[in-house]
C-alpha cells in the first residue's frame, strides 16, 4: 500500500469507489422513507461474544483495562429497540481479528437494520424491496422475483453448501467479460431459510449454528424448553445469497425470558 495513493487511480477502483457510494446513498434514502432512523453506535466499547477475536485499545486513565473494537453493534442496536426506536439503521464499522481470507479483512462495512415487533417474513420483504428499487434503479438486472427460497436442508442437498449460484453457465461468463455493461451483469438473489438451530462440536456437545439470541420457530419452542430433539429444532435465521457468495443475514431474537 506505499503508492496506494497511484493504485487508486485506476479506472477500476475509481469505479469500485463510486458504485460503493452510490449505493450507501440510495440504501440510505430507501430506509429513512420508511421511518428509519440513522444512529451511530460507539466503535470504543466492552468485548461481547461475536464469534471472533476482539481488537483491544487500552485505557489511558484505567491502566490494564482496555476497550473492545466491535464485532458488530450487536448489544447496542438491541439497547436501542428497548428504549423505543421500532426502526433503526447504521452503515457501521466491524472489526473482527480473524483470518484474512480473499473476501474478509479485518475490517469491514456492514448495513445494520433493527425492527421491533415484526415476523421474519416482514424482515425479509423489506430488505429483498430495498436490495431491488436499489440495484435496478442503478441499472442492474436482477435474474429472478421474488427471489427464490430455499430450505437448508434443501440447498445442502442440491449444491453441498448454503452459498449457491443460480445463474448459467452462459451468465456467468457475461457477468465476467461485462465491463461497464451493466445488463451483462446478473444477479441471482436467493433466500435461504430453516437453518437448525443447534449444531454439534466435535467434542459431541450442543452450539448455537448462529449466535446466542437468535429464537426457534414457534412449533419448536416446547422443544428448546425441555430440552429434546436439539438436532431437529429449526431458527429464524434467514440468509440473503448473491452470486454464491453470502450478502446478508439475520433473524428473529427470542423475546422469551425461559427460552433464552
Amino acid at each position: 500500500l506505499k503508492y496506494r495513493y497511484l493504485d487508486l487511480r485506476r479506472p477500476r477502483l475509481q469505479k469500485n469507489l463510486r458504485l460503493r457510494a452510490e449505493f450507501i446513498h440510495r440504501i440510505r434514502n430507501f430506509l429513512k422513507e420508511r421511518d428509519f432512523t440513522e444512529i451511530e453506535t460507539p466503535l470504543l466499547t466492552k468485548a461481547t461474544p461475536e464469534g471472533s477475536r476482539d481488537f483491544v485499545v487500552p485505557s489511558r486513565l484505567q491502566p490494564g483495562k482496555f476497550y473492545a473494537l466491535p464485532q458488530s453493534p450487536q448489544q447496542y442496536k438491541q439497547l436501542l429497540m428497548v428504549a423505543g426506536f421500532e426502526r433503526y439503521f447504521q452503515v457501521a464499522r466491524a472489526l473482527r481479528d480473524e483470518d484474512l481470507r480473499a473476501d474478509r479483512t479485518f475490517e469491514h462495512t456492514q448495513i445494520d437494520v433493527e425492527m421491533s415487533f415484526v415476523k421474519r417474513e416482514e424482515i425479509m420483504n423489506l430488505i429483498e424491496s430495498a436490495v431491488t428499487t436499489v440495484v435496478e434503479s442503478m441499472g442492474y438486472e436482477i435474474k429472478e422475483k421474488p427471489f427464490p427460497l430455499f430450505k437448508y436442508r434443501e440447498v445442502m442437498d442440491k449444491f453441498g453448501a448454503d452459498k449457491f449460484d443460480l445463474r448459467t453457465d452462459k451468465e456467468k461468463s457475461s457477468f465476467a467479460k461485462a465491463t461497464d455493461d451493466k445488463k451483462k451483469n446478473i444477479l441471482a438473489f436467493a433466500w435461504v431459510i430453516d437453518f437448525p438451530l443447534f449444531e454439534k462440536m466435535e467434542d459431541g456437545e450442543w452450539t448455537y449454528s448462529h449466535n446466542p439470541f437468535t429464537g426457534p420457530r414457534q412449533e419448536d419452542e416446547e422443544k428448546l424448553a425441555n430440552k429434546t430433539d436439539i438436532g431437529d429444532i429449526i431458527s429464524l435465521q434467514y440468509d440473503l445469497v448473491l452470486n454464491g457468495h453470502e450478502v446478508g443475514g439475520g433473524g428473529i431474537r427470542i423475546n422469551k425470558r425461559e427460552l433464552l
